[in-house]
């Protein structure tokens, strides 16, 4: 429970924290001339990623209880905004963590779920 917990919380207050800077300054606010302290976001973000490196070293599929759970949800997507966003430069045990991850079926359906979002979106919107 212990590591499901500290991983779950890990994504959301950790690495998805600076994720949230590197957006606003780099890409929602560029004009207030914070691209410096994006890219700062975006190494603060990397050095984070070190206790999932390291977990990941052992060549484990999942993050706890050797079965796919919320935590690896949490973990993933932060991987996976961090990989869309363009400072998903990960470890290799990380990258293929993700990739595992984002092969999954329902991610795949999620994301043909999401593209049909988007073009009803922007139709509506024209």
């Amino acid at each position: 429970r212990a590591a499901f917990l500290n991983w779950t919380f890990h994504a959301d207050a950790t690495l998805t924290f600076p994720q949230t800077l590197v957006l606003r300054y780099r890409d929602f606010e560029p004009h207030k001339g914070l691209g410096g302290a994006a890219d700062d976001y975006a190494k603060w973000y990397h050095a984070r990623l070190r206790l999932l490196n390291n977990t990941l070293a052992d060549d484990r599929e999942f993050l706890c209880a050797d079965r796919f759970t919320v935590a690896d949800v949490c973990v993933g997507y932060a991987l996976f905004l961090g990989r869309q966003i363009g400072i998903g430069d990960y470890a290799s045990q990380t990258a293929a963590y993700l990739d595992r991850l984002v092969a999954r079926p329902a991610f795949q359906a999620a994301l043909v779920e999401e593209a049909a979002s988007l073009e009803s979106w922007n139709s509506w919107v024209g």
